[in-house]
């Protein structure tokens, strides 16, 4: 028997968009665009770099413990208790604080096929099982997943847009899904691409937890805040609940950079607007592109997309050669399929130019 248990054994660790660095120096290549990690191509708000210019001298002491400032600016803004609110080391370490503080030995999670790696990931990490149930037309099924609500389901996480197929569930098939929730089950509502829908049938998790219902919901400064690199997002829920994942929760666990910065981005509203019309447009572009090109693809409400390319990997590691990041999806069981981030006008253009070359060359075809 060895020293690491089986259920960490069994553990495939989480494959990030490769970095431009590692590309280069693989292959020697410079101009490398990415369009991988879903990140935001305007970068950080102005404002956001100012004031972390501005805490830069203090770093010799730690952090507020518990972001307080950030925490009542967020409070102002979603018109929430402050005790309900919870800032992580990124969306994630939230995902995982919800697992570790709620989940018993023997219980799991609930959610779809594909969606987001971490959930099981954190899940199996902490002795868990997670029960998987396939999208309907790249969609969460939410009728087949209340089907699936069970003993010993302790949390359901729904990734609302989801990753990586882009798409929503709305406002009338969430509510009939809660309607069906246990008492004791919890509702994790993954909202880190929210600020990009554009739909009216879109539903605010806020809502609910204003409700008192048993919902935590996830933002995140890592997207269309531009703030990926600080590590930082934030949690709003019940207060019970919210209390419990404090107990569990890491002292000092988001750094005084990262609350300066997110402080200020969550007011650069002229950031914001720029960053959806960029987001809009691009996608628009890249559409009719594709379209043009005759490979399938999936209208997103994100600020990524999926394009079914035939042989994933290949198109991946020919894009690659030719100095452009997308994303394979072999780990989501989609093999297909790349995704591709919405990057700047220009690294638009240099992306289709590429894939062109790729798909000319007959490296794949769907």
């Amino acid at each position: 028997m060895g020293i690491v248990p089986d259920h960490i054994r069994s553990i495939r660790p989480y494959s990030p968009g490769k970095p431009i660095e590692e590309l280069e120096r693989e292959l020697g290549i410079r101009g490398i665009v990415k369009l991988a990690s879903n990140e935001n191509p305007l970068g950080p708000s102005p404002r956001a770099l100012q004031a972390m210019e501005g805490v830069l001298k203090g770093v010799n002491r730690y952090p507020d413990g518990g972001g307080y400032y950030l925490r009542k600016r967020l409070s102002e803004i979603h018109r929430i208790p402050m005790e309900n609110i919870i800032l992580g080391n990124g969306s994630n370490e939230i995902i995982e604080l919800a697992v570790r503080t709620f989940l018993r030995p023997g219980e799991s999670i609930l959610t779809a096929h594909p969606t987001f790696l971490v959930y099981e990931l954190v899940t199996k990490a902490a002795g868990g099982d997670t029960i998987k149930v396939p999208l309907r037309d790249m969609t969460y099924d939410l009728e087949a997943m209340a089907e699936g609500l069970r003993e010993g389901v302790r949390i359901v996480f729904i990734a609302n847009p989801n990753n990586p197929t882009g798409t929503i569930v709305r406002k009338g098939e969430l509510e009939a899904f809660l309607e069906r929730l246990p008492e004791d089950t919890i509702l994790v509502l993954d909202e880190a691409y929210c600020e990009y829908v554009m739909d009216e049938g879109y539903p605010d998790g806020l809502e609910y937890v204003r409700k008192g219902k048993r919902v935590i919901v996830l933002r995140t400064f890592s997207k269309i805040y531009g703030l990926a690199g600080l590590r930082i997002g934030y949690g709003i829920g019940d207060r019970e609940l919210i209390e419990g994942m404090n107990r569990v929760r890491q002292p000092f666990n988001v750094n005084s950079l990262a609350q300066a910065g997110a402080l200020a981005a969550i007011d650069d509203r002229e950031h914001l607007k720029r960053s959806i019309e960029n987001n809009r447009e691009g996608l628009d572009f890249l559409y009719r592109e594709v379209e043009a090109l005759g490979l399938p693809y999936i209208r997103s409400h994100a600020n990524f997309f999926l394009i079914k390319v035939g042989d994933g990997r290949a198109v991946y590691e020919a894009l690659l050669r030719k100095g452009v990041i997308v994303r394979s999806m072999e780990a989501f069981g989609l093999k297909e399929y790349i995704r591709v981030t919405v990057g700047l006008p220009g690294e638009n253009e240099r992306f289709v130019e590429a894939l062109r070359d790729v798909m000319e060359e007959g490296v794949s075809r769907p």
